[in-house]
């Protein structure tokens, strides 16, 4: 079966890109040294191919009311529009189908970007749940848009010099919401732990805006960096650090989580009935080694295990996301089974890093 390509396809290799496999999709994994392009982001800013991500717009006079079912943290949050929040969306028994960022746009229009990798079953599962709840909401994927992040602490100037009329339109956007400019659609939105933007683009276009940025001295950066960067900035990922069996209780997510309200969503009754026994710490090996998902960690009150871990370029050290027992405390010592050695670690809280520094 062939890889499905972006847009941007013939642009990564004409840059040299390291082009690999990623969940169907023909992507780049670097464009040459994976830890110089992790540094160009925390210090200057580099440009992200994330177009295999999908848009998903719901239109309707009821999508309110039905985003507050589907969805576990709560839509009534937003009330300006272009404002977005992060959310999963669970099954009846409170695992995770995806995480999610939902926009405002007005009260007849949401859009929500999904997971490149799940996003074939979260619009099933959204169809699904409307026929039944809001059956004549319109629900409408768009797989003609590109989606190019800019991120890094130079990232907004960047964007500003390559496409014209955008500094007026976002220059006093707030982090986390967006604005429509023609055809494009920017975001002040990042999984980096960075400033900057993600900007939705007509897939035809893409190609020349890419080339732009380059033009202007943007850097490419592949999914390597891309998954480091996020590590450093404690964002889960999906698949990795919570999935269809995880409870966002014991991912780290009980903050997009809204239990307070009375309003009832998939996934509430069996997050209440199954309280959480794990939750989700940060780990910094302190022995020589690599942290990497799915080795077993040992602590004073029962195994657990690491989820995501990789080396840190900004600390220079091995960090790592780990599932480990609720009783666990930051600055507890644990130890990581690693190539048959128990190697010492400490348990911090993260993120790591963000806005160019490390912060542990």
């Amino acid at each position: 079966m062939s890889l499905k390509q972006t847009p941007l396809n013939a642009a990564h290799r004409a840059m040299g890109a390291k082009m690999v496999d990623f969940g169907g999709w023909d992507m780049p994994v670097n464009y040459g040294s994976q830890i110089d392009e992790h540094h160009q982001v925390r210090h200057d800013c580099g440009m992200f191919d994330v177009s295999h991500m999908r848009v998903v717009d719901m239109r309707g006079a009821g999508v309110r009311g039905f985003l507050r079912y589907l969805l576990a943290n709560n839509v009534d949050k937003l009330t300006m529009s272009g404002k977005a929040l992060y959310s999963t969306m669970l099954l009846d028994n409170g695992g995770v189908i995806d995480d999610l960022i939902v926009y405002f746009m007005n009260k007849e229009w949401f859009r929500i970007v999904v997971n490149a990798g799940t996003a074939d079953k979260d619009i099933a599962w959204m169809k699904q749940q409307a026929t039944q709840h809001a059956p004549k909401l319109v629900i409408a994927d768009h797989p003609e848009l590109a989606m190019i992040a800019v991120q890094g602490p130079n990232a907004r100037a960047k964007v500003w010099e390559a496409l014209p009329g955008s500094k007026e339109l976002t220059e006093n956007l707030i982090p986390f919401s967006a604005v429509e400019m023609g055809t494009m659609f920017i975001a002040r939105t990042g999984y980096t732990g960075e400033d900057g933007f993600e900007i939705m683009i007509p897939a035809k276009a893409a190609p020349m805006f890419w080339a732009t940025l380059a033009e202007k001295g943007v850097k490419p950066i592949g999914l390597g960096a891309r998954d480091t960067l996020r590590l450093e900035a404690g964002m889960n990922l999906y698949g990795q650090d919570m999935d269809e069996t995880i409870s966002p209780l014991e991912a780290g997510l009980a903050w997009t989580v809204d239990l307070k309200s009375e309003r009832d969503f998939i996934g509430k009754a069996a997050l209440i009935a199954n309280p959480p026994k794990r939750k989700l710490v940060g780990l910094v090996l302190q022995d020589r080694g690599v942290l990497r998902g799915h080795q077993v960690v040992q602590t004073a009150h029962g195994a657990g295990e690491i989820t995501s871990g990789s080396f840190s370029p900004t600390l220079e050290k091995s960090i790592a996301l780990a599932r480990v027992p609720k009783e666990v405390q930051v600055g507890d010592s644990v130890q990581v089974e690693i190539r048959d050695k128990l190697l010492n670690a400490k348990v911090v809280k993260y993120p790591f890093a963000r806005n160019g520094k490390g912060l542990i």
